[in-house]
């Protein structure tokens, strides 16, 4: 079926991709399982919204 309709398969994945961007920057679920240095790096380096 995917070979059929890789068009399918290139806007889920873009989907994916825009979806953990958007978490990483709202700090959502994704966020909060990396461990603590990656997000203070990623709130450093102002990636993630910066208040709490």
């Amino acid at each position: 079926m995917w070979k059929k309709n890789p068009v399918i398969v290139v806007v889920g994945i873009i989907c994916f991709m825009i979806a953990g961007l958007l978490d990483l920057k709202n700090r959502g679920l994704f966020f909060r399982l990396l461990p603590s240095f990656v997000q203070d790096y990623l709130v450093g380096r102002g990636i993630s919204k910066g208040s709490d």
